[in-house]
């Protein structure tokens, strides 16, 4: 069952705005809740009057208005012969009649306090009817012989029960409306803050990773990554500047690399090219200042003046080939081909070396036709490459076997040789330019570039170049190529 609440770094980041939205909202609604609470207990209660001994007894001053007035306009009775007035008494209230002034000048009933005369502010406070006073208090206008009086009605508290008006909101706050107003601006501005620094920091904290992290990389630490804990958004963001990174790491590795191997490239190319040079001067400056005197002796300086130079334009072509291939105007020809007619020419044109050198070879080639997509002209020098690498640091009657073997995806060609092998020091760079398999730097002959050149026009085809060891045969070089 798919999960309804993902976690922060599964989450879109609208998705985290739109609840935090509604949880804003929410804390909005509890906050006008919470004003509520607070005005309803600074509120002094609406309250209507219910008598809970004679449910027939009237507790407001207003019927008792009427009922004066229907005495008087009858036969001059006084009020107090009226059946309504009659149970106040008995209920053990009164009414009085008060001036303009708010002075007690008439009272029906047994007044039983002692008060003849209210301040505004005393009346006004009696009327609230707290349950901690010891009368009711209800008034209202009368007309007494052509004066505006007031009729006051006083009934025991305990009679009288007081609860909630439900149909008319008839309020009187202890403070003024600004004031609650206030209050309410202040603490949604308070919410309002509170929400807009909780959502800000929530999106300015993976901002400043990202901004950290960016102002490494642009110091030049590519090693720098970052971890991000936030929405989905930013969380892609970090994968996407974490693998940015390891492009910029990676390609300044490479960088580097190939800088201190063109450095060393120089340094070597000038070493090895320096002693034949040195040679040549040597053996050109004896017979030029004569001092060699019989013929043999000429003509054995003279081959060693061809044999130097002959090496050295061996090595600024194989030179020229290897920085030929990496150039980006190299064109090459790759097409399906047939490659094992291809493989016996090559060890047709070979063979005459082979056997000067007096190795025994092994062909083996299969008889049906194989096709593999190759540049004859790459592969061609990479297969005499390995075979010129093994006949010039092997001893005689070394064995020396190629192979084709097909596969279902590619084609290997195996140059294997049981001679002397390569030290297993000398296998993580045996590719690299200048290095030679006897870790010598003179004596052999080699340039150190023809397996150099061997790999990169492997890779040039698509394929790769790798040296292994099996039994008798203590080197085996396998080009691997696609079909």
């Amino acid at each position: 069952m798919k999960r309804l609440w993902k976690t922060r770094e599964k989450r879109p980041l609208h998705t985290s705005l739109t609840l935090d939205f509604l949880l804003f909202n929410f804390f909005l609604l509890l906050l006008v809740l919470v004003v509520y609470i607070i005005v309803s207990l600074d509120v002094v209660d609406f309250r209507i009057s219910d008598h809970i001994v004679d449910p027939d007894l009237n507790v407001e001053a207003h019927v008792y208005v009427a009922e004066l007035e229907k005495v008087s306009n009858q036969d001059g009775s006084d009020i107090t012969s009226s059946i309504e007035t009659q149970r106040l008494e008995d209920s053990g209230g009164w009414l009085e009649i008060l001036n303009a002034d708010r002075s007690v000048i008439r009272s029906v009933g047994n007044k039983k306090d002692t008060i003849n005369q209210y301040a505004e502010s005393e009346l006004f406070a009696k009327l609230e009817n707290r349950s901690d006073q010891p009368y009711y208090y209800s008034i209202s206008p009368f007309m007494a012989e052509g004066e505006a009086t007031y009729l006051l009605l006083k009934l025991p508290r305990d009679l009288v029960s007081i609860r909630m008006n439900d149909n008319q909101l008839i309020t009187n706050l202890k403070h003024p409306l600004p004031f609650y107003i206030l209050v309410g601006i202040g603490l949604l501005l308070v919410l309002t803050i509170v929400y807009s620094y909780w959502v800000a920091k929530r999106i300015k904290k993976p901002l400043r990773v990202l901004s950290l992290g960016l102002t490494q990389m642009i110091r030049g630490n590519y090693s720098t990554r970052m971890s991000i804990s936030a929405e989905k958004e930013f969380v892609q963001i970090g994968e996407t500047f974490n693998f940015m990174a390891d492009v910029i790491e990676k390609t300044s590795a490479e960088k580097r690399y190939a800088e201190e191997s063109k450095q060393r490239l120089i340094v070597d190319l000038s070493h090895d090219l320096k002693t034949p040079i040195t040679s040549i001067q040597g053996y050109a400056q004896a017979l030029v200042e004569g001092r060699v005197g019989d013929a043999e002796r000429q003509q054995r300086y003279l081959g060693y003046i061809h044999n130097k130079s002959v090496q050295v334009a061996r090595m600024i072509q194989n030179m020229l080939e290897l920085l030929k291939v990496d150039s980006p105007d190299f064109h090459m020809n790759i097409k399906q081909r047939e490659i094992g007619e291809f493989v016996r020419e090559i060890m047709a044109d070979t063979y005459g070396e082979i056997e000067q050198n007096q190795f025994v070879l092994h062909v083996l080639v299969p008889d049906e036709e194989i096709y593999a997509r190759y540049d004859p002209e790459l592969l061609s020098r990479v297969i005499q490459n390995l075979i010129t690498n093994a006949l010039a640091y092997n001893p005689r009657g070394t064995e020396l076997r190629v192979e084709l073997i097909p596969q279902e995806t590619y084609v290997s060609i195996e140059v294997a040789d049981t001679g002397v092998g390569i030290p297993q020091e000398l296998w993580a760079t045996i590719f690299d330019p200048f290095v030679r398999g006897d870790a010598a730097r003179s004596g052999t002959g080699g340039t150190g570039l023809g397996l150099a050149i061997a790999k990169r026009n492997t890779e040039k085809m698509g394929g790769h170049l790798t040296l292994s060891q099996r039994g008798r045969e203590t080197t085996i070089f396998t080009i691997v190529i696609p079909k």
